[in-house]
């Protein structure tokens, strides 16, 4: 099932995308009077699986599930077809792309990002207003955090309460991680209690190479609330439940003698001592009670702990339809620009390694369909598919343009080979690396990494 959730989300999202991606390419084309000749949903290769033709144009829908397109008369572009490279021999027809105006055709190859980029806009203002923002403020985490071996391997520690970074206070964690990740953030100040207890200010520096180094880990989460273990539930089947010493309510304080008094200490003593019999001391009305447990091959005994959210008060905003709207596109724009820097990442080996296919795009919509998440989720996507359009690269958007903005300075075209060939190495290139972030995705599904 829940396969075929993820499954269901990526196909909606991406369809949505796409077809309003092309869209942006179509509607300045028909506004310009060039003959759009095809507009499909995913490539008609090796045949549509739907098509019907309503004008000079055929709607459809393609057999190879992956993007889509917009034939435009008199355009080299990724269909490559004989029909069309016969065309392109003879002189223009006025509805024909290549005679219309540089700045139109600029317009036309644009459409496809801008569109998607107010799409963004409009679906993080659809979700402010319709859902608000709940969000776990970082000063209200009275416990401190939890970090990850890379920031304890830092200079970090559990307890530490982050009061700012390079400077800033962050809003929740999440900011906090993206601050060191991608704008590369080096210095953290944290509160810290001393030997005595009392609260002391200490500023972390982070290594330079910080970034690589998280990325070569794959650490997909730097820091995590720090709160207290109480058990919520005995989870049926494991070994906690056949010792039948724990209940609801109980709250763990040691391992084998050792304090264990919050949930990510209890995780660390049990996961160290796979396979081998443990003493859990819990406190149960006001008395401490020991009781025996197997940890099973995973590390684990089986206790749900309480919700997070039972230990901190959450933030809530909520937005009305018109400031929605100006905190939409201020959100929007933001993830526009960590898009942008994260580019940068992809010039070391541990980047290229966290690029993605459609296994990991259909798993970060999540296993449950929330709608939030949902349009959340495709809102990102939209501008990751705005920024990669637009890079140079021929048989990307990016790439014509880089063509007529050649041709606006120089006063004259491209050479008609010069355009197909690139075309034929932009395509190439393209596909290979479908294939290889696509291949990358199932051996990390294979290996248990994704």
């Amino acid at each position: 099932m829940e396969v075929l959730i993820y499954a269901g989300q990526l196909i909606l999202g991406l369809s949505i995308l796409v077809a309003l991606h092309e869209f942006g390419h179509f509607l300045p084309a028909k506004l310009f009077g060039m003959r759009v000749e095809k507009f499909f949903l995913f490539f008609d290769w090796p045949y549509a699986l739907l098509k019907k033709k309503i004008g000079d144009t055929v709607y459809g829908i393609g057999a190879l599930p992956f993007g889509g397109y917009v034939k435009i008369a008199g355009m080299v572009d990724e269909s490559m077809d004989a029909e069309q490279k016969e065309r392109m021999k003879r002189p223009p027809e006025p509805w024909e792309f290549r005679a219309k105006p540089v700045w139109q055709r600029l317009i036309v190859m644009v459409g496809g990002v801008t569109v998607n980029v107010l799409l963004a806009f409009a679906i993080y203002s659809m979700v402010l207003f319709v859902w608000g923002r709940e969000y776990l403020p970082v000063r209200n985490l009275t416990y401190g955090v939890s970090p990850s071996a890379l920031m304890m391997a830092e200079g970090f520690r559990d307890g530490d309460r982050i009061l700012d970074v390079e400077g800033r206070e962050p809003k929740t964690l999440g900011d906090v991680s993206l601050a060191i990740l991608i704008d590369g953030a080096r210095h953290v100040t944290v509160e810290r209690d001393n030997e005595l207890g009392a609260p002391e200010k200490k500023q972390i520096e982070l290594s330079r190479d910080i970034q690589e180094r998280i990325l070569e880990a794959n650490e997909k989460v730097l820091f995590t609330p720090r709160f207290p273990f109480y058990v919520d539930s005995v989870i049926a089947g494991n070994n906690a439940a056949k010792s039948g010493g724990f209940r609801s309510g109980d709250r763990i304080i040691a391992v084998n003698g050792e304090p264990t008094r919050y949930f990510d200490d209890f995780v660390e003593a049990v996961k160290d001592r796979k396979g081998q019999r443990v003493e859990v001391t819990l406190l149960r009305s006001g008395h401490e009670v020991r009781v025996p447990v197997d940890v099973d091959a995973a590390g684990i005994v089986g206790l749900q702990p309480r919700s997070p959210s039972e230990y901190f008060t959450f933030a809530t905003e909520k937005f009305s339809l018109l400031s929605s709207i100006p905190a939409g596109i201020q959100y929007g724009w933001q993830r526009l620009k960590d898009n942008v820097s994260s580019f940068k990442l992809l010039g070391s080996t541990a980047g290229m390694k966290q690029m993605g296919g459609l296994i990991a795009m259909s798993k970060a919509y999540g296993p449950q369909w929330v709608w939030s998440r949902f349009w959340e989720m495709t809102a990102f996507l939209s501008l990751a598919l705005a920024v990669l359009n637009i890079l140079p690269i021929p048989a990307l958007d990016g790439g014509h343009v880089v063509f007529l903005l050649y041709e606006a300075v120089a006063r004259k075209p491209a050479p008609q080979k010069v355009l197909e060939y690139a075309q034929m190495m932009g395509m190439a290139f393209l596909l290979t690396v479908i294939l290889a972030v696509n291949g990358h995705d199932i051996v990390k599904l294979v290996t248990g990494s994704l």
